[in-house]
């Protein structure tokens, strides 16, 4: 990005004054070397949000932030309803409450060396993965419609997993407001099977080492020490979050007209919060959510049946789950008013300050573990929410690593046989249906994290608290 179109706030803070049809600035946080590596389109879409209707004080773009759908992969805004605001099925993403779950398993390192095949073989085998891939439920109209309104809960009632689990995931498994009628036949069709799947793209399923430890208090609190051994799982709402996606833009784009909305861009497609449609889509939305939420806590009762099979004694429980594609209603303070407002956080993750009401109680004086996923070749973070981070980004920090480079432009770099090879030789096993899908995830078409979580430390978004690299990695 050209940083002359940026005023320099300070080392990791950067600003777009508004101007043309922008209702208010935009904010960057990145380092210098990030900014200059973001593309130009990052810029033009930022600006792009800044314009929508009822925008609350600046657009807001992370440090692993690059061109999206619309909005760009990075990218926070609030909206007041009471101002006119609008929800953006851009803004939340087609990859509907994609998030990360990451589950303690209380055995060190040195335990799962003499093991690490036979888990990769067993976890490989539980846990289906790639694009189509289908799982053993195949859900009627009617669990279908149960699973879209209660998410992990009604998992949790078909026996996946355990009560305490709810306890570490968002909105304790089940998001309020989801309406399943809302959601197309087409939508619905699409998910029968693929209920405890991992899908494609940049979805994972891996077992991580802790390796550093920054903030000895928190990795307390998170249960968290040197050695031990993790379990990070990646994945949102399938085809059906995708689907709600697609059939809610084109209809957005079909209504701008009819509610005064002057689009910059069709890919921001909108409805006005207050709406029928922006209510319909809301509606769908917390749906997908749901159905994440669900997807997350099946696969977990399939890591402990994969883990029992080799590593009896490990006892896999959640530390937390939280997504980074939705749009949720928060109070924050805007101008010195506490007000209600829709949080769109596309590729950001909510993080939460110490103290804060939704905050499992036993972290509640710690703050929110934000969940970062690397690559299947570097690192991944757990860091935890700041008190500050509700002023200057809506309590939102970055969510990974953030592309660099396209899938297609991967493709023509690396070959997947060669990375799964070179990746074995340095101790990480790789298991995927798809070395094609490998080669589009290879860790070089991503950016640097470690520079991405320092950034989001340094701008006070989020603080680092332990540093996982990858043992065995499931890709889709």
């Amino acid at each position: 990005m050209d940083t002359t179109l940026l005023s320099r706030l300070s080392d990791f803070e950067w600003r777009i004054e508004a101007h043309g049809k922008m209702r208010v600035p935009a904010i960057l946080y990145a380092s210098e070397e990030l900014i200059r590596d973001m593309d130009n389109k990052v810029y033009e879409q930022i600006v792009n949000v800044a314009t929508l209707p009822g925008i609350q004080k600046a657009a807001y773009a992370m440090p692993d932030a690059h061109w999206g759908y619309g909005f760009p992969i990075g990218g926070v805004a609030a909206f007041d309803p009471q101002e006119g605001g609008v929800v953006s099925a851009g803004g939340v993403g087609f990859d509907i409450s994609c998030g990360v779950r990451t589950l303690l398993t209380g055995i060190k390192a040195a335990a799962l060396t003499p093991l690490k095949q036979s888990l990769a073989d067993a976890l490989y085998h539980h846990i289906p993965a790639g694009v189509g891939s289908t799982g053993r439920l195949n859900l009627d109209d009617q669990q279908l419609d149960e699973m879209l309104l209660n998410g992990a809960q009604w998992a949790l009632k078909l026996g996946y997993g355990r009560e305490a689990d709810l306890d570490r995931t968002e909105e304790r498994g089940c998001m309020a407001g989801a309406r399943s009628e809302a959601v197309s036949e087409f939508a619905k069709k699409r998910q029968r099977r693929e209920m405890g799947t991992l899908g494609s793209g940049n979805h994972y399923l891996e077992v991580q080492h802790v390796v550093g430890i920054h903030d000895e208090a928190a990795a307390r609190a998170f249960g968290l020490a040197t050695d031990d051994i993790v379990v990070s799982i990646h994945c949102g709402s399938r085809g059906l979050g995708h689907q709600i996606g697609t059939d809610f833009l084109r209809e957005m784009v079909l209504q701008a007209p009819h509610y005064g909305i002057d689009l910059p861009d069709r890919e921001l497609a909108c409805a006005p919060i207050e709406s029928p449609l922006g209510e319909t889509y809301l509606g769908a939305m917390r749906a997908a959510i749901n159905c994440a939420l669900a997807n997350r806590q099946i696969i977990t009762h399939l890591v402990r049946q994969a883990f029992a099979d080799v590593i009896p004694e490990a006892d896999l429980s959640v530390l937390y789950d939280v997504s980074h594609n939705t749009c949720k209603v928060e109070e924050h303070t805007v101008d010195g008013h506490l007000k209600r407002v829709f949080i769109h956080r596309k590729g950001a993750t909510r993080a939460f300050g110490p103290g804060h009401p939704a905050i499992p109680e036993a972290l509640r004086t710690i703050g929110q573990p934000v969940l970062i996923g690397g690559t299947m070749g570097t690192a991944s973070y757990i860091l935890v929410g700041m008190p500050e981070s509700e002023s200057r980004s809506f309590s939102s920090s970055c969510h990974g690593a953030g592309r660099q480079m396209s899938r297609h432009q991967a493709t023509k770099h690396w070959r997947g046989r060669q990375l799964i090879d070179e990746l074995a030789g340095r101790g990480i096993i790789i298991r995927s249906p798809s070395s094609r899908g490998v080669a589009e995830e290879a860790p070089g078409a991503y950016k640097d994290v470690t520079a991405v979580v320092e950034v989001a430390e340094k701008a006070g978004l989020s603080r680092r608290v332990a540093r996982l690299e990858p043992l065995i990695c499931i890709k889709g």
